[in-house]
């Protein structure tokens, strides 16, 4: 378990920390050298260097050697110094907080601007978020509640993470606050590209449908249920190219 939320804190999704991985995990917490997410952030040179375990493939018993040499260690330790970059709510996202997901770690971090005020919200305030509702706002209140993840938080502030949203200067306000959906698989944009087009020219993204929905960008594959709710809405379906044109215009 303890493995597990440390690979979700430096997956792709989160920290990015792609110098790490199950096996270099593994290795780490083999000897000692981690036992909770902040102590990557305490890891040196001398500490890893020459670390080494032979991993067995269970399925085909292969065995394969994960070594700490110079260069695996210079880009570990460079990974993991470029993680203090990484915006608030990829940080929120990291910290593996029950049903908090990619969307979720986003509204919370955009909505209440820093760390602090998300672990001082009580359940009526974290509630009234736009579609946070009771379940993920007693989800957040119990991980607070509990002191490890407090004093985590401290550990990795004093790590030098980012805990408060940092404004950017938008693209353009072409989107003006549209609440956008992206459904379905691109062949010019990835989903991950067209999100952030949207942020980065003031829409928002959101998950569902719903009457609030200003449009849905449709790729192939779109689910059918979720193309018949949006013609039951009459919510507005576009393409990716449609929507590079209303971003150029």
């Amino acid at each position: 378990q303890i493995k597990g939320r440390i690979e979700h804190f430096i997956g792709r999704k989160a920290m990015d920390v792609d110098s790490l991985g199950e096996g270099k995990i593994d290795v780490l917490y083999q000897a000692g050298l981690v036992r909770r997410v902040a102590d990557l952030y305490q890891l040196d040179k001398e500490q890893i260097l020459g670390l080494s375990k032979a991993i067995v493939n269970e399925a085909t018993g292969d065995e394969r050697i994960i070594s700490f040499q110079e260069k695996t260690v210079e880009n570990i330790l460079t990974g993991i110094a470029l993680s203090k970059s990484q915006p608030f709510e990829k940080v929120l996202f990291g910290l593996g907080i029950r049903f908090v997901g990619e969307t979720v770690a986003k509204k919370l971090a955009f909505h209440f601007k820093t760390m602090d005020a998300v672990m001082a919200a009580d359940f009526e305030t974290l509630n009234a978020v736009s579609e946070i509702g009771g379940v993920i706002a007693k989800s957040v209140i119990d991980y607070f509640t509990i002191t490890e993840n407090r004093e985590e938080i401290e550990l990795l502030k004093n790590a030098g993470l980012v805990f408060e949203v940092v404004e950017k200067q938008l693209a353009s306000n072409v989107l003006n606050g549209a609440k956008i959906v992206v459904s379905g698989v691109f062949t010019r944009f990835s989903r991950e590209e067209l999100k952030k087009c949207i942020e980065d020219n003031g829409g928002i993204n959101v998950s569902a449908i719903s009457k609030a929905t200003n449009f849905v960008i449709v790729g192939d594959s779109m689910g059918p249920a979720k193309k018949e709710k949006a013609e039951k809405l009459g919510v507005k379906m576009i393409s990716e190219d449609d929507f590079a044109d209303m971003i150029r215009e």
